[in-house]
């Protein structure tokens, strides 16, 4: 999905580098020096996770965006759940946008 948007974005010249971040606290060990240059330093940043944004403002900053869940307790299949919390490439676009 982050990277669909990515193609969407450099369609409008508009460069912005995905990083997946599978572990938290692994990313946490490293470094601060390797934690900005990965990151972007003071770039904007947008998460996207398939889950609440828990944890996340460490990552992403004050000023950064989220795309995930809201709220908890919803079920379905998960193509149905993404469209219903508005996980999706264009939403990701679309935050991307709204930071810069």
């Amino acid at each position: 999905m982050a990277l669909q948007a990515q193609a969407e974005l450099a369609k409008e010249k508009i460069h912005v580098r995905v990083v997946s971040m599978p572990c938290m606290e692994l990313f946490a060990q490293q470094d601060e020096k390797y934690q900005q240059e990965t990151l972007g330093g003071d770039l904007p940043k947008v998460a996207v996770e398939a889950g609440v944004r828990f944890g996340w403002d460490r990552w992403i900053g004050p000023k950064g965006g989220f795309v995930g869940m809201d709220s908890f307790g919803a079920s379905a299949p998960y193509q149905k759940l993404y469209e219903h919390f508005g996980i999706t490439a264009e939403k990701v676009a679309e935050t991307v946008k709204g930071l810069i």
